[in-house]
């Protein structure tokens, strides 16, 4: 697709790093280029194909791409511009970027980081000198650093954790719509005569899981089961089925492909969604009473786990992970997620090892479609498709929360006001190429 030079995009006018240095057209170039050349990157599945970068003026350029990319503007938003000359091919720990913060401190092992105000910020003055980001795994923790005043914004709460917290004052609740979904993934890099490599056999392990229960009673109701192989807040999703509790029709189905007695390996990392151990120790339980024996192994952040992702790491059988929708669109996510090729399984971005050339193709012919109408019949099609390969276990979505007291809203709207804040999880997985603002 060629842009006409009459939508060539500007670069604004006095727009700096933070220290100092202009931002040009080459950096944009060198980024765009850097992501296709970085293993396992999470913002590269979002596109359908990377686009070439045409300089038309010291500030101008034109993006190229072979097919159409209706939602290239989109996808373009989530590109981390820094300067061409800093730039290279992998996990970026360091460098400067344009926002109105810089990274003064950084623990990821931790999970700790201190961002600190950049003076002469080309946008305008940000209010707040430094920032302080601290990962905290257990809710409860998280809501007595709020109560206490330890901390001034937490997300990941369950409705009771917001219960607690509506009406004390200066804290205000903020609610979000859910554009994540999180999923007890398959691992599609089994070999062929695996059971898991049977769709049979992972349709028969969803009749095990009762997710009404883990819903009420472990997430507390914060969140809903799946109805689609992406959340139905996107943009283009489609109602693709159910999750149905039947655990004696598991055991049934599991006999009768010979796949009785199975054992699985169960991984995540900690804090991928609320209440994640919980979660999994009972999904663990109700597998044993479908007869299948589960065994759980949990990540630290800051760990390996993104190796066993890759199929770099130890192996697996099922994997808790979240997907962030970022932006707004279901085509993105399911380019991401199930559109992966034999190429992109040798480099490690094919999500979880999920391979399938028509259902890939269905979705390529689905993001390069230019009439919306046709393209979200498309995309229903191609979703009712990767929903009959069974790609979960189960999934879930979160949902949004209660406001907050409207007397903690006119506090935080007041000049000078410093209310504390509580949101429920809409957090983003970090893309591999992790850079500061």
């Amino acid at each position: 697709m060629r842009v006409d030079a009459a939508d060539a995009d500007h670069l604004r006018d006095g727009i700096r790093y933070s220290d100092g240095r202009p931002v040009t057209v080459d950096d944009v170039a060198t980024a765009v280029r850097m992501y296709g050349d970085v293993a396992g990157s999470f913002i590269l599945g979002l596109f359908p194909e990377l686009p070439e970068v045409e300089a038309t003026g010291e500030r101008t350029f034109r993006l190229h791409t072979r097919k159409p990319v209706p939602v290239l503007d989109r996808l373009m938003a989530n590109i981390f511009i820094i300067p061409a000359k800093d730039n290279r091919p992998e996990e970026l720990r360091s460098g400067v970027g344009t926002g109105p913060y810089r990274v003064a401190g950084a623990n990821s092992g931790a999970g700790e980081y201190t961002l600190a105000r950049v003076p002469g910020y080309w946008g305008g003055r940000p209010p707040v000198e430094r920032v302080r980001v601290r990962f905290v795994p257990e809710e409860s923790s998280r809501v007595v650093a709020l109560r206490s005043g330890e901390l001034d914004v937490i997300d990941t709460i369950t409705p009771d954790s917001a219960e607690q917290l509506t009406g004390l004052p200066g804290v205000h609740l903020e609610q979000t719509v859910g554009v994540r979904i999180c999923q007890l993934f398959y691992n599609f890099r089994k070999p062929r005569g695996h059971p898991l490599a049977d769709a049979r056999v992972r349709r028969a392990l969803t009749y095990a899981i009762d997710g009404e229960s883990l819903v009420r009673d472990v997430l507390t109701d914060s969140a809903e089961q799946a109805r689609g192989v992406v959340p139905l807040s996107l943009q283009g999703a489609e109602g693709t089925g159910r999750y149905v509790h039947d655990p004696a029709r598991a055991r049934q189905l599991l006999r009768s492909l010979g796949a009785d007695g199975l054992r699985i390996k169960v991984i995540w990392e900690s804090g991928e969604f609320a209440a994640d151990a919980s979660v999994m120790e009972a999904v663990a339980e109700m597998l044993k009473e479908a007869g299948v024996r589960a065994t759980l192994q949990q990540f630290e952040p800051g760990g390996d786990i993104l190796k066993w992702r890759q199929g770099k790491g130890g192996d697996w059988d099922v994997i808790g992970n979240g997907f962030p929708g970022t932006t707004g669109q279901a085509t993105t996510m399911l380019q991401a997620m199930y559109a992966g090729t034999a190429e992109d399984e040798r480099t490690g971005d094919a999500f979880m090892g999920y391979v399938v050339p028509r259902i890939a193709r269905q979705l390529s012919d689905a993001a390069t479609e230019t009439d919306p109408a046709t393209r979200d019949r498309k995309l229903a099609a191609a979703q009712h498709a990767v929903w009959d390969t069974w790609p979960a276990m189960w999934a879930f979505v979160l949902v949004r929360l209660a406001p907050g007291d409207p007397a903690a809203e006119r506090q935080h709207r007041r000049p000078g006001a410093h209310p504390r804040r509580a949101r429920p999880r809409q957090a983003i997985d970090h893309p591999v190429r992790d850079l500061p603002a």
